[in-house]
């Protein structure tokens, strides 16, 4: 756990070259809110984001800018690559996998249709004597013979 405690200055210490009166660091603390509310106002987010270019040395803007470069090419190659994919994969699906789902549809259809028929059949024999004058379906038919 950290303890924070507050020293108070000794005036022994005023001839150290970095310290200060107490009355000219309260009167520099004034007069820094006083400038900061005054510039609020008149200067704008822009300004302030470009007034930071001075704060940062020219190596470090440069390598920022190079690394940042370069995390948007690489982002607009990925960005090309994943199009170029999704357009190969959604033109084959419509070539080659919708007509083959149509075929594979109408073949279940007649394979279905022979299904139906075949059940008909079954259906007509198991009801129809085996002497009938009707003939079954799928025998040819035998015209009945004349008494003359």
């Amino acid at each position: 756990m950290v303890k924070v405690e507050i020293v108070e200055e000794k005036e022994q210490d005023s001839r150290s070259p970095y310290s200060s009166p107490s009355s000219s660091r309260t009167s520099s603390s004034v007069s820094l809110s006083s400038v900061g509310s005054e510039l609020d106002g008149e200067e704008s987010f822009y300004e302030r984001i470009v007034a930071l270019a001075d704060i940062i040395p020219p190596t470090t803007r440069q390598s920022i800018s190079t690394k940042l470069g370069n995390t948007v090419g690489a982002l607009k190659t990925t960005g090309k690559v994943v199009g170029n994919l999704v357009w190969i994969v959604t033109t084959s699906a419509l070539l080659i996998g919708l007509p083959l789902a149509l075929v594979l549809e109408d073949e279940a259809k007649i394979v279905q249709q022979e299904k139906e028929m075949l059940a008909q059949q079954q259906g007509a024999q198991m009801l129809a004597p085996p002497g009938s004058l009707y003939p079954q379906p799928g025998q040819p038919q035998n015209p009945p013979k004349s008494p003359l």
